[in-house]
C-alpha cells in the first residue's frame, strides 16, 4: 500500500484501508454510554443495583468494564471497519517501541519524581505508605493498576487521537481529549467505593489534559506507539508514588507547558501527526 494512498474526506484526508474519520464520533458515543451507563446506574438506581451485582469498588468486573470504556468502543470500531486483520494490525503499535531516549527517560523517572517533589512541598514522604497487607500486595497492586486505567489508551490514543490529528493540529487534539477524558471520568467522583470521590474533579480535569498534550509529541514521534501511552498512563497510577495532589498537578501542567513550546513546531502543525489508526504494511 502506499505511503501517502489517501481519499478526501471531509476537507482531509483520510487514509485508505483505515477506519473513517467520522468513526470519531461512534467512537465518542460508545465510550460515554458504557462507562457512564455504568455509572449512572449504581449512582441513580443503587437500590436496584448493589442487591444484584455488589457495591462498585476499584476491583468490581463493572467496574473494571467501565473503566475499559475508551478501549472496547476502540476494539468494536477497529473491529467494524476493519476486521480482524485491522485489529491484528492495530494491537501491534503496543510493540512500537523506538523513540528518543529523553522520552524514555521521562515515563521511567521523570513522572514519579513529579509525585515525590509535590508530596514533598505539602510535608508528605518520597513514597506511599504501604497497604496493610505489605510489600507483596503493593506489587500486585501495581501490576492489576498495568490492566485498569492504562487500557484507556486504546482508545484514547488508539483511536481518538489519529482520527482527530486528520483535522486539527496535535496540540490542540492533547487538549481536547484531555477535556472528554476527564469528563468522562465524572461518573467515579460520585460513587463511595471508588477513589475518585475523595479527589477535586477541578485539578484532575486540569491535570487530564495537561497530561493528555505531554502525551501527544511522545505518541506522534513515536510513529503512533501505544505502548508508550500505556506506561505513561501506568506511571499515573502506580500505588507506590505519593500523593502530590494538587502541586503534582502543578508541576505536570509546567512540563507539559514546557514541551509544548520545544516542540511548539509540530505541537501546532498536522505535517508530522499520526493520522491512521491501522498502521500500513508492506
Amino acid at each position: 500500500m502506499a505511503q501517502n494512498s489517501s481519499r478526501e474526506f471531509g476537507g482531509s484526508h483520510q487514509p485508505t484501508g483505515d477506519l473513517p474519520s467520522g468513526a470519531i464520533l461512534m467512537f465518542v458515543i460508545l465510550t460515554f454510554a458504557i462507562t457512564w451507563g455504568i455509572g449512572g446506574a449504581y449512582i441513580y438506581f443503587p437500590d436496584w443495583m448493589e442487591p444484584r451485582f455488589g457495591e462498585l469498588t476499584g476491583l468490581h468486573p463493572l467496574f473494571v468494564i467501565g473503566t475499559w470504556g475508551p478501549a472496547i468502543a476502540g476494539v468494536i470500531l477497529v473491529l467494524a471497519f476493519t476486521g480482524l486483520k485491522g485489529l491484528r494490525a492495530f494491537l501491534s503499535r503496543l510493540l512500537l517501541w523506538r523513540t528518543a531516549l529523553h522520552w524514555w527517560l521521562l515515563i521511567l523517572f521523570g513522572l514519579p519524581l513529579l509525585f515525590v517533589i509535590g508530596s514533598l512541598i505539602k510535608g508528605g514522604g518520597i513514597l506511599a505508605e504501604l497497604p496493610e497487607e505489605g510489600l507483596a500486595v503493593a506489587f500486585l497492586i501495581t501490576a492489576v493498576m498495568l490492566f485498569l486505567g492504562p487500557m484507556e489508551e486504546l482508545g484514547w490514543r488508539g483511536v481518538a487521537q489519529p482520527l482527530l490529528q486528520r483535522f486539527i493540529a496535535p496540540f490542540w487534539v492533547g487538549i481536547l481529549i484531555g477535556l472528554v477524558w476527564g469528563v468522562w471520568h465524572l461518573p467515579a467522583f460520585f460513587l463511595a467505593g471508588v477513589v475518585h470521590s475523595s479527589w477535586d474533579f477541578a485539578t484532575f480535569l486540569v491535570g487530564c489534559m495537561a497530561a493528555a498534550v505531554l502525551v501527544t509529541p511522545i505518541f506522534n514521534r513515536s510513529k503512533g506507539s501505544l505502548l508508550l501511552p500505556v506506561l505513561l498512563h501506568w506511571q499515573l497510577n502506580i500505588p507506590f508514588w505519593p500523593d502530590g495532589q494538587p502541586w503534582d498537578t502543578y508541576i505536570l501542567v509546567g512540563i507539559a507547558a514546557l514541551v509544548t513550546w520545544f516542540y511548539r513546531g509540530e505541537m501546532f502543525s498536522r505535517s508530522n501527526a499520526v493520522v491512521r489508526v491501522i498502521p500500513e504494511t508492506t
